[in-house]
Formats: structure tokens, C-alpha cells, sequence
């Protein structure tokens, strides 16, 4: 029977959850910051992680293009981009607080994916090179970020901004409903290689054989 504990976490690092996400990011930035560039340097990084996951995601199932060897089939898409935006998102979040307590927060962001990636590998929906390859290239985008904004301080949030900004995260975690992401990727591969079917793990492991 399956651990809910494990689809809890893995809930974390789905797009159903984590598109809207990002969009209420972009939103709270123009609202609490004056820098229009941050915006658009948050929106271009979330992305580029879809982007990048998408790619190997359709080199893999469409081409076959993979490694038999690290049984990487392309990058584990929840722990990308849940390491894309949690440590931003709870960064962003952490301005009513103090520094302690601001710090505690973003080593939450950043410890979130890392439960995402590990539930990804209890459910055996990815192997470790994925869900490592995942992780790399999501904390890299998010630290990016971060990085560009260390000279400034997030604005505090009221308890009932607070509220405001995570309702529809809430919401969506609460309803529980999963994207169709991999089905489309699956199809749309299949398209673009003219294929009949989309290539599988097993068969790219018999290569090794």
C-alpha cells in the first residue's frame, strides 16, 4: 500500500502546485519590490527549469537519448523545479521575521526539495542520477536568484497579506489534484519522433546489457 506520507511530498514538487506558485512569485514581487528586473529574472529562471526538464524529458521518450549507464532518462522534474522555487518563495516570505528566524526559513526552502527528491526515489518514479541531476540544476536557478537580490531585504508581509499570498497554494494543496505533465510530454515526443510509442526504462537498460 502506498505511503500518503510519501505523495504528500511529492505533492510538493508537482506543476500543479507549482506553475501558480510561481506566477503568485512574480505577482508578490512587483507588489513588494521596485525592481521590475526582478520580476522578469524570476519568470525567466522558472522557465529555464521547465525548459530544461521538458527537453530531456522529450530527447529521452521520444529519441531514446539517455544513459543505460546512470540510468538517467532526464531530469526529475518535481526536484527541479520545487529546488527552483521553494528557497525563493520562503525567502520571499521571510520579511516580517527576524534574522534567525529569516535564515531558519530559507534552510526550509531549500530542505523541501531535497524531501521532494527523496519521496521521488521511495515511489521509484526516478533513479538517484535524476533526481541529483534534478536538484543540481534547481538549486543553481533558485541560488542565482537569490544571489541577485542579496543587497535586498523582502518587504514584510501583515498576517492577512500572508494569508492572501499562500490561499491559492493552500487550495491547490488541499484539492490534491495532480498535472498531466509526463502524459503530455510522452505524446508530444511520440509526434515529433514519429514513433509509435514512447521509449521506456527498460528498454533503455537492456542497452546495458
Amino acid at each position: 500500500m502506498p505511503n500518503p506520507i510519501l505523495h504528500i511530498l511529492t505533492y510538493f514538487g508537482d506543476s500543479m502546485l507549482l506553475l501558480p506558485t510561481a506566477v503568485i512569485i512574480a505577482i508578490l514581487l512587483c507588489w513588494k519590490t521596485e525592481n521590475r528586473r526582478a520580476v522578469w529574472f524570476w519568470l525567466l529562471l522558472f522557465g529555464c527549469a521547465g525548459l530544461v526538464v521538458s527537453l530531456s524529458k522529450i530527447a529521452f521518450l521520444g529519441f531514446g537519448i539517455g544513459s543505460a549507464r546512470f540510468n538517467f532518462t532526464g531530469f526529475s522534474g518535481h526536484s527541479a523545479m520545487s529546488a527552483t522555487l521553494w528557497p525563493v518563495l520562503l525567502w520571499l516570505l521571510s520579511g516580517r521575521f527576524s534574522s534567525p528566524w529569516r535564515r531558519l526559513l530559507l534552510v526550509v526552502g531549500y530542505a523541501i526539495p531535497v524531501m521532494v527528491g527523496w519521496s521521488r526515489l521511495a515511489l521509484n518514479a526516478h533513479s538517484v542520477s535524476e533526481v541529483v541531476a534534478g536538484l543540481v540544476l534547481g538549486f543553481t536557478l533558485s541560488t542565482a536568484f537569490l544571489l541577485s537580490q542579496r543587497a535586498v531585504h523582502p518587504q514584510s508581509f501583515s498576517l492577512v497579506q500572508l494569508c492572501i499570498a499562500l490561499l491559492l497554494p493552500i487550495l491547490l494543496f488541499s484539492n490534491g489534484r495532480v498535472a498531466t505533465t509526463q502524459q503530455f510530454l510522452q505524446h508530444l515526443s511520440v509526434q515529433l519522433a514519429g514513433t509509435d510509442h514512447a521509449w521506456t526504462r527498460a528498454e533503455l537498460l537492456r542497452l546495458k546489457m
